[in-house]
């Protein structure tokens, strides 16, 4: 799911490509991209880089919840959020198959560049969605698989579409993207009480500032498929303004999950350097209007504050 946004990592590929084009070669010396085989098609339809945040804050969901749990139970629970998330970015991509074209990170994949027909991500992503909720369902606890098909939902049907018409898509999108931790809890609890409900928290406030990063740099390719970002509807100096409104709850979070008994002295002290870094980060870039090569600053440290803190919530959850 958009979560973000691990999707919208720099294409190194394109990058490079770029800067070869100033070395004074002839054409025919340089290498044709390998293309990908029928199973990487595949694969990438599902957007495999975001598995490991998937992975990351859905078992860490599962490993924050309290009560014991069963290594088969933990295994369906990650394994369940992972697919529907796969199939979630399959049924997106057979959707965004016409907006792909215009954008460099995505011209590539597999419907855009035609190399697969249309029809294959979205049986693919209908087998995925349905099998996965019902894995969650049956495999673990109803409220993980009902969840589940809320994410669904509202990734599919909701955001994808509404990316075209409001940036207020950026807000949809950050609520099925915020979902795996709690769905890792409820697949353990049965229930969507407090402390699953502050690992959404953190997940929601955190995908704000990381996807108006993106939207930020790469604005210009946004705007060339037709597509709604916050920067694009209200301007540079009002999404950086965002940016900071977002990331100061970051700040005291640690505080909640300490207050709520599934965090300790590891996610206070860590946890807590990490918010203040990210808000200097967003603050220092609102005050001096920085631009892109910020953004992405911005972007990546985003990645290493929600791997720092889940860390440090795993380790807290290991020793106390």
């Amino acid at each position: 799911m958009d979560t973000p946004s691990v999707e919208s990592l720099p294409n190194r590929r394109l990058q490079t490509s770029l800067e070869e084009a100033h070395v004074s070669e002839p054409p025919e010396q340089t290498a044709p991209a390998r293309k990908p085989g029928l199973l990487g098609d595949l694969l990438s339809l599902t957007k495999p880089r975001l598995s490991a945040l998937v992975w990351l804050t859905a078992g860490g969901g599962v490993w924050l919840a309290p009560g014991a749990v069963s290594g088969t139970r933990a295994a369906l629970a990650i394994g369940g959020t992972i697919l529907v998330v796969a199939g979630a970015n399959a049924l997106n991509n057979y959707l965004e198959r016409e907006s792909d074209r215009f954008m460099a990170r995505t011209a590539s994949r597999p419907l855009p560049s035609e190399r697969l027909p249309p029809v294959v991500a979205l049986v693919m992503g209908l087998f995925l969605s349905v099998f996965s909720v019902g894995l969650l369902t049956l495999g673990t606890r109803p409220l993980a698989g009902l969840l589940a098909a809320i994410a669904l939902v509202l990734y599919v049907v909701v955001y994808t579409p509404l990316k075209r018409r409001s940036s207020v898509s950026t807000l949809v999108g950050a609520i099925p993207g915020a979902l795996p931790p709690l769905i890792g809890w409820a697949s353990v609890t049965g229930r969507a009480d407090m402390g699953g409900l502050a690992l959404f928290a953190v997940l929601f406030l955190w995908q704000i500032p990381h996807s108006l990063a993106i939207g930020l740099y790469r604005q210009s390719e946004y705007e060339q498929a037709g597509l709604k970002v916050f920067p694009i509807d209200h301007g540079e100096e009002a999404t950086r303004r965002q940016m900071v409104l977002y990331t100061l709850p970051l700040v005291p979070l640690p505080l909640v999950l300490v207050h709520l008994g599934i965090a300790n002295a590891t996610t206070l002290g860590l946890g807590s350097l990490l918010g203040f870094g990210f808000l200097y980060l967003v603050w220092r870039g609102y005050r001096d209007g920085a631009g892109v090569r910020w953004a992405r600053q911005v972007f990546l440290y985003s990645l290493l504050y929600l791997n720092g803190l889940f860390a440090a919530l795993a380790v807290d959850k290991a020793l106390f």
